[in-house]
């Protein structure tokens, strides 16, 4: 069982929080994306997430481990292929245990690609919500077939 913690009050209260590898591979995370241009750094769900229109990428500590994860990490496995996809949007993590790291370059180059997607495609959550109302409406609209 995971006890509750008062959140952090801004990301460098975030930072300062962890300890050991922890801290070390969040503090490298956060240097590499904070080099991409025009992201927002904020502490939203209890963690670090980055916006540039609509959210684009977060860094969570876990007890365990750090993610490294994108909203549409998804589109991005070619340039990092241990992004696992999985929740909702096109999200997909790189899940790094203690002792495992990722190329600051690689970093940098995902945060990019995440912000160049956003900045196509718009924000990955209203996209979702278009897309779902397109599919409901489509669901009712649905003509029925005679028995």
């Amino acid at each position: 069982m995971m006890r509750k913690t008062i959140p952090a009050a801004d990301p460098d209260s975030y930072v300062t929080a962890l300890a050991g590898w922890q801290r070390a591979r969040v503090e490298e995370l956060r240097a590499a994306v904070c080099g991409a241009a025009g992201l927002q750094e904020v502490v939203k769900w209890g963690h670090l997430v980055y916006f540039a229109n609509g959210p684009v990428l977060l860094i969570r500590a876990e007890e365990h481990r750090v993610l490294f994860g994108f909203w549409r990490g998804q589109r991005l496995r070619a340039i990092e292929e241990r992004l696992k996809p999985g929740g909702k949007y096109e999200m997909a993590t790189l899940e790094l245990r203690e002792g495992a790291t990722i190329r600051k370059t690689v970093a940098r180059r995902l945060a990019r690609e995440a912000i160049a997607l956003n900045k196509s495609l718009g924000d990955p959550t209203q996209s979702a919500k278009t897309s779902n109302a397109l599919m409901k409406g489509r669901a009712r609209r649905a003509p029925r077939l005679p028995r």
